[in-house]
């Protein structure tokens, strides 16, 4: 997403889901203003970091559907995932946005910031962080996002 000017906001984002208790999202922002040197993006240090976050918070073993971003087929990424015993990840089919219960995340944030126009990166940041916050304390919201995937919750 970027704003008026020079900027960009980047979002990585899980919807969790944990037996017995309420649908979380766990986010993490990244604000790029174009300076040099400056991360541009999620890496693999970072999306490791967010996953790490999440294993915290939630206090168990984590099993992750992943898009087949590039991001998440990297080297470093698998890497990442080896080295963490607690995490399962299953890769969804190529071009399968409708698998993944992030992509309703995203649909929605981007629909509220439609009609917006932010005056700088600034802005924008705080609108996408207002918005994903809002969308957290909507635990049915998240869980529309898991049901329209079909995806089983239930072991089998």
């Amino acid at each position: 997403m970027t704003g008026k000017g020079y900027g960009r906001v980047a979002v990585a984002g899980l919807v969790c889901a944990k037996p017995g208790e309420r649908t979380r999202l766990v986010y993490r922002v990244l604000v790029r203003r174009g300076q040099p040197g400056e991360v541009k993006g999620f890496g693999p240090a970072r999306f490791a970091a967010l996953l790490d976050a999440v294993h915290a918070q939630l206090g168990g073993p984590l099993v992750v559907v992943w898009d087949n971003d590039r991001r998440h087929l990297s080297r470093a990424m698998r890497t990442a995932v080896e080295v963490r015993p607690w995490l399962t990840v299953f890769q969804l089919p190529a071009y399968a946005p409708e698998l993944n219960p992030a992509e309703g995340v995203w649909s929605v944030l981007k629909r509220g910031l439609a009609n917006l126009a932010p005056h700088d990166v600034d802005q924008l940041t705080a609108l996408v962080k207002t918005k994903l916050k809002r969308m957290q304390y909507r635990p049915a919201l998240l869980d529309g996002f898991i049901a329209q995937t079909g995806l089983i919750l239930e072991p089998l």
